[in-house]
């Protein structure tokens, strides 16, 4: 996962300024949103309705990648909401103003959702608050789930309404490790007992994906109330556990594995413009997005949908 994001990429766009970096910063910009357009144009096709969540990379809803500028009325109509991680706490109070106005705009024309990290827990009914006063939903997560492998004790907004579309939502609960969990279906169990109005999951438990059975079985909240069910996916990094990846494969082998991804070393990031990398993520049966509507989900949550910057940079 990754979180706080350089806002000053649009200025290599401006007249007069000369710097390849930030060309090629600019150029990959604008193919992570030509891939964001096409993944959502397959996937309304295969599927009407199909939600798309790119999650980070709010500056992409912007003419000339610039939150101050106009909004890019192509993307923003291609995608149905908006995900951003610490837009308020990175452990700690550390909001960042550039994103906040962007998360604001955006949410005048669709929900934005935002997962917090805070250290002290004392602190999360700020968090929330914070976020409720911008009109934004919230995961508040806590130092010991900074990746996703908990079900916090705590809802906002708990309700038993059934949640037709995104706008509908309270709440949402975002969880894609499995560590957590022994079993699928102790995973399952666990999320078919909680009240969120929306899950954001793996499509895998491990490498076992999965079904149109295991769906219905958390397709509802514990009250009876419907809810939407989202599928993580990885579209500007790819993950060595995921079955599209071969055994010999490795940074620079196939090219378009071109960067390791600090942090993560089961990850490696992508020339996500690159056919191959597409071919992996929609087109056919076999290919990830096309499993994720096979198995019923509502959506997909697209992360490192900012991996342009970080193809440049450290």
């Amino acid at each position: 996962m990754t979180c706080k994001f350089k806002w000053y990429l649009f200025l290599c766009l401006l007249p007069l300024v000369h710097c390849s970096k930030e060309k090629q910063e600019a150029e990959a910009a604008i193919q992570m949103q030509t891939l964001v357009r096409e993944i959502s144009a397959y996937t309304k096709t295969q599927k009407p309705g199909f939600l798309i969540i790119p999650q980070n990379g709010l500056e992409l809803a912007f003419a000339d990648l610039d939150p101050h500028s106009a909004l890019d009325l192509s993307y923003v109509l291609a995608v149905d909401g908006f995900g951003v991680e610490e837009l308020h706490y990175d452990g700690k109070l550390n909001p960042d103003p550039e994103r906040i106005t962007a998360a604001q705009q955006l949410g005048q024309f669709k929900p934005v959702l935002v997962a917090e990290l805070i250290n002290d827990p004392a602190t999360y009914s700020a968090a929330v608050q914070i976020n409720q006063q911008n009109g934004f939903l919230s995961f508040i997560r806590t130092a010991d789930n900074h990746d996703y492998l908990k079900i916090p004790s705590q809802i906002e907004g708990e309700n038993t309404r059934d949640i037709e579309q995104l706008d509908d939502a309270q709440n949402y609960l975002y969880i894609i490790s499995t560590d957590a969990f022994a079993t699928k279906d102790a995973l399952l169990d666990a999320v078919s007992q909680t009240n969120y109005d929306v899950l954001l999951i793996d499509l895998f438990f491990e490498e076992e994906q999965l079904t149109a059975s295991d769906l219905a079985g958390i397709r509802r909240k514990a009250n009876g109330g419907k809810r939407l069910v989202i599928a993580y996916v990885n579209i500007g990094a790819a993950e060595n556990y995921r079955y599209y990846w071969l055994s010999d494969w490795k940074r620079g082998n196939p090219e378009w594995l071109k960067k390791n991804y600090p942090g993560y070393p089961d990850e490696i990031y992508v020339v996500y413009w690159n056919q191959e990398w597409k071919d992996i993520l929609f087109g056919d049966g076999n290919a990830y997005l096309d499993r994720i509507i096979a198995a019923g989900f509502d959506g997909a949550y697209l992360d490192n949908v900012e991996a342009y910057y970080f193809l440049y940079h450290k």
